[in-house]
C-alpha cells in the first residue's frame, strides 16, 4: 500500500470535538470567551475576492488568535502547560478511528495530517491515544514556549510578512499549498493515490488539488461538503461523503482496499490474494484490520 497517501485534517475529522473548545470548557472559560469573541480582530488583512467564502474565513481567521489568547488566559490562572496536556489527554477517540489509522499504518500507507490546530494540541491528543508514530508528517500552526514559560501559538504561514494568495483559506494557513507540496515531495518515489479526509472549509482547497484517480472523503452536513454541493464541478477527485466515526473508518478501509485491488489488476497479477487475507499478517489484530 506504499502508493496511497492518506490526509487528514484533524479537529472535527479524526476528534469529534474542536480541540479549542475542548481546553475553554474544560478550564471553565468558556463564558469569558464568548464576550472576548467579538474583539478579536478579525479584519486585519482582509481583501476577498470570493464573498461566498468570507463568512467561513473570518471564523478560520480567528482561530489563530483565539488558540493563543486562550492558552494566556488559561495559564494566567495558574494552569500550567503540564495541566493542559492533562486536559488533552481527556479527549476521546472513536475506536472504529483508531483500528482504522493503525490499520493504514500497518498495510504500509504513507499517512500525512493538515490542520489548522497547532502542534502541542495534536501530538498531546495523538500520542495519548497511541497514534502519534503512524503519521509522517504533521502539518500544522507551530507552538513555542516564551520567555515567561507559556505556551504560545504562531501562524503556520507568515501572513504578516507576505500574503499565501488564497481566497478560500486563513490567512495563517493554506491547506491547499500544502496539499501541493506533499503531492510533490511523495511523486518522486512513483505514482501515488491520495484520499483527503476533512470537514471545514479550508479543506475544500485541499480537495481542488486532487485528481481523477483521488478520493475526498468530506464530512456530510460540514462546511467542506456545503460547498462541494455547491460547486460539484470544481472537484476532479471522486467524492465518498461520511457522518460519523463508525462510517469514517468504513468508507476509508473499502477505499484502502479499492485502491489496492486496482493496483494489483494494473500490475497484472494472475492471480490475487484476497486483501482481508494480507492484512491477518500484519501486527493488526484481525478484527480491526480492514
Amino acid at each position: 500500500m506504499a502508493g496511497v497517501v492518506l490526509v487528514f485534517d484533524f479537529d472535527k475529522t479524526i476528534i469529534e470535538c474542536d480541540s479549542d473548545d475542548w481546553v475553554v470548557e474544560g478550564f471553565g472559560v468558556s463564558e469569558l470567551f464568548t464576550q472576548l469573541r467579538p474583539t478579536f480582530p478579525l479584519n486585519t488583512l482582509m481583501d476577498f475576492h470570493h464573498d461566498n467564502y468570507q463568512r467561513f474565513t473570518l471564523d478560520a481567521f480567528s482561530r489563530l488568535f483565539f488558540q493563543d489568547r486562550m492558552i494566556m488566559e488559561v495559564q494566567s490562572r495558574g494552569n500550567s502547560t503540564a495541566d493542559i496536556a492533562a486536559c488533552l489527554r481527556q479527549v476521546p477517540l472513536h475506536p472504529r478511528i483508531v483500528s482504522v489509522i493503525k490499520a493504514a499504518h500497518a498495510s504500509g500507507c504513507d499517512l500525512r495530517l493538515i490542520s489548522d490546530a497547532n502542534v502541542f494540541f495534536i501530538e498531546t491528543i495523538l500520542k495519548n491515544h497511541g497514534l502519534l508514530d503512524c503519521f509522517s508528517e504533521i502539518n500544522t500552526n507551530p507552538s513555542y514556549v516564551d520567555g515567561e514559560g507559556r505556551l504560545r501559538i504562531s501562524p503556520y504561514h507568515d501572513f504578516e510578512s507576505s500574503s499565501h494568495g488564497c481566497n478560500i483559506c486563513p490567512p495563517n494557513m493554506c491547506k491547499g499549498l500544502i496539499m501541493e507540496r506533499v503531492q510533490a515531495s511523495v511523486s518522486a518515489t512513483g505514482k501515488k493515490r491520495f484520499i483527503y479526509l476533512g470537514d471545514g472549509t479550508a479543506d475544500f482547497c485541499p480537495g481542488l488539488k486532487l485528481g481523477e484517480d483521488d478520493f475526498l472523503m468530506p464530512r456530510k452536513n460540514f462546511p467542506v461538503w456545503e460547498l462541494i454541493c455547491s460547486n460539484p464541478k470544481l472537484i476532479r477527485a471522486n467524492i465518498h461523503e461520511w457522518n460519523d466515526g463508525e462510517e469514517l473508518g468504513d468508507v476509508l478501509s473499502h477505499l484502502v482496499n479499492k485502491i489496492s485491488i486496482e493496483e494489483n489488476y494494473a500490475v497484472g497479477v494472475d492471480q490475487m490474494v484476497p486483501v482481508h487475507c494480507k492484512f491477518k499478517t500484519s501486527s493488526v489484530p484481525a478484527h480491526a484490520a480492514f
